[in-house]
This record gives C-alpha cells, sequence and structure tokens, in this order.
C-alpha cells in the first residue's frame, strides 16, 4: 500500500491540490446536506462535488505518471505545475459562484458572471496545452513496460480529444443566437443537444435523460487515461498468472485494441450527443455502430493473444523495440523536484 508521503512527493503540487480538492469534496458533501438551492433543478454544490472529485483524479495519475519519467524531468515538473495552478483556479471560480447560488458555467448575466466564466475558460485552454506538452514529453521516452508506455500514451490522447469536447458546450444554441441577435443572453452554451439545460437527469452525473449531453463524451475522454493505465496494470498483474500475459507483446496488442475501443466509444457517445440522443436511449444507428465496435474489440483482442510472439517490423514501430532495457524507467521513480 502507497503512503501518503511516498504519493505527495511523486509531484508535490499535483498532489496538494488533489489534497485540497478532496477537502472541497467534503465541503461540497455539507452543502448537498445542508443547503437546499437548486440550479437548473440541481443542487448549486453537485457541480463543486464532481469537479473536485475528477480534479483530485486526474491530478493523483498525473502526478504518479511525472514521477516515472526519466527525460526533460524539469520540464514536466512544470508542465505539471502549470496544471495544478490551473486546477486552483478552476476549482475557485465554481466555488465562489457556487456559494453565491449562481452558475458557473455559460453564465453570462452579470459582469463578475462573465469574468469569472471566462476565466475557467483561459483556464481550460491552458491545460489542455499542458497536457499536450507532456504528451510530447511521453511520446520520446518509455517510462515503464512497453505496453504500459504504450497505454500512458494512448490514454493521454484520449484525454486530449475528451478535453476538445469542452469547446462544443460553449457555442450557442439556436435560441441563445436569436437572443444574442435580439440583443442579448444572459446564457451562452449549453450541456445538452435539443433541448434547454436543467431537464431530467441521470443521478450524481446529472447526464440528460430526454436530449444529448456532450458531457458524456467529455467525461469519457478525459478519464481515458485513468481507464488505459489501469487496464495495463491488471495485464502486468496477471503476467504472473498466466503465461500468455506474461508476454509483453501480447499485452502491447491488447493494451492497442483496447485503446481504439476506448476511441471508439469516445467519438461515438459524442456522435450520438450531437444528435440530440439521450445516452440512455440509443436508436438503432448508435446500437449498430456499439455493436459493431464490440465485434471488432473481440476479433482485435483474439488476435493479439493468438498471434505469433515474434513481432513483425509493423508491430515494432508500433509498440517500440522490445531490446529496450526497463533499467532507464526505473530511474524515475524518485520524486520530481524542480
Amino acid at each position: 500500500m502507497v503512503s501518503l508521503r511516498v504519493t505527495y512527493a511523486w509531484h508535490r503540487p499535483l498532489m496538494a491540490m488533489a489534497f485540497v480538492c478532496m477537502a472541497l469534496l467534503l465541503v461540497s458533501g455539507v452543502g448537498l446536506l445542508l443547503d437546499g438551492r437548486t440550479i437548473n433543478g440541481e443542487s448549486i454544490w453537485l457541480k463543486p462535488a464532481k469537479f473536485a472529485l475528477s480534479i483530485a483524479v486526474y491530478n493523483t495519475s498525473l502526478a504518479w505518471l511525472l514521477h516515472l519519467t526519466h527525460r526533460w524531468r524539469r520540464t514536466a515538473w512544470w508542465l505539471g505545475t502549470l496544471i495544478a495552478v490551473v486546477g486552483v483556479a478552476e476549482m475557485g471560480a465554481i466555488i465562489i459562484q457556487a456559494a453565491r447560488g449562481r452558475m458557473s458555467h455559460f453564465n453570462a448575466a452579470t459582469p463578475l458572471d462573465s469574468m469569472l466564466y471566462g476565466v475557467m475558460g483561459v483556464m481550460i485552454t491552458t491545460l489542455w496545452v499542458a497536457t499536450l506538452g507532456i504528451a510530447v514529453l511521453l511520446m520520446r521516452q518509455r517510462v515503464r513496460e512497453r505496453s504500459t508506455t504504450w497505454a500512458i500514451r494512448i490514454g493521454v490522447g484520449i484525454a486530449l480529444l475528451g478535453m476538445g469536447v469542452g469547446p462544443l458546450m460553449t457555442q450557442p444554441t439556436p435560441e441563445q443566437a436569436n437572443a444574442l441577435a435580439g440583443g442579448g443572453s444572459d446564457v451562452i452554451g449549453a450541456h445538452t443537444v435539443g433541448l434547454p439545460d436543467g431537464g431530467p437527469g441521470l443521478p450524481v452525473v446529472g447526464w440528460s435523460t430526454v436530449a444529448g449531453d456532450l458531457r458524456v463524451g467529455h467525461f469519457v475522454g478525459m478519464h481515458g487515461l485513468q481507464v488505459m493505465v489501469l487496464l495495463a496494470l491488471l495485464l502486468v498483474a496477471l503476467s504472473s498468472r498466466s503465461p500468455r500475459f506474461a508476454d509483453d507483446d501480447v499485452r502491447c496488442r491488447l493494451v492497442a485494441v483496447a485503446g481504439a475501443l476506448y476511441l471508439g466509444l469516445t467519438g461515438l457517445t459524442v456522435w450520438q450527443a450531437l444528435r440530440g440522443q439521450p445516452v440512455v436511449a440509443p436508436d438503432a444507428l448508435t446500437l449498430a455502430a456499439a455493436g459493431g465496435l464490440v465485434v471488432l474489440a473481440v476479433l482485435g483482442a483474439v488476435w493479439a493473444v493468438r498471434v505469433s510472439s515474434v513481432p513483425t517490423d509493423r508491430e515494432e514501430q508500433a509498440c517500440g523495440s522490445s531490446s529496450i532495457s526497463t533499467t532507464s524507467s526505473t530511474r524515475g521513480a524518485a520524486s520530481i523536484r524542480p
């Protein structure tokens, strides 16, 4: 079991912000119980709780990842620190708006509301750019086994795409565009497609059950990093129990198949939302696309475990040469310091 002292040493700014977010999650939980104010049918403290949990998970994953790097570690440390600062600013704006009983997103009702929303927009853009920088660094080095290294690379790439769904929510809806043309609108942008925000939704996450909801693809994509890393670590754990998984070439191919499946799932949820279709009520076309993904994933998994362990030139290019020593990956176990 990893101690808090060890995890804190992974990357101090990121982990400090993760611990702050866990404290804010508790504060938001108290608000959920004691504060009856609502926005669009939801408690004003639900959004701070969801963002606090999401940022805590993301920062912890990123801190663990950065402590494994062994090249350009100072650059990686500063990129991680920038992401931690972004988290502080974003959570600060969300908490302020919750305390005021105001919408934190899409709110242009007053100059202060508009300013805070603008700050969050700048922070999200900064987060995306910093994550892109980390992705570039990771593409140039191997941090653990090839399968884990590629799981991290694929996961970061999917996370970037998931973050890229955010700007789709900031576009004015047709009704808002008409209001803007007529003199102004207090709300610019929406989570849902086809109906205004605030309708029936799933418990906790609030995803619409009557319209398309871009938050689904945003969430699925953003947390692709955690899913891919957990899969890689699970495969490594299984390697001691199954001779088949002991071969890192097999694990690397399985990671590639899982990454393609997860990328397809992310794209599918965004496509479904853009067609105004609720995630809980897929039509025949969506089900057919999902079924196709499942069939391709099964075929890919069969190929991954049954193909010869001798890699082809193309596989070596995709997963990296198996002759690379794992010694370099262990050199990144020390904590990152500027």
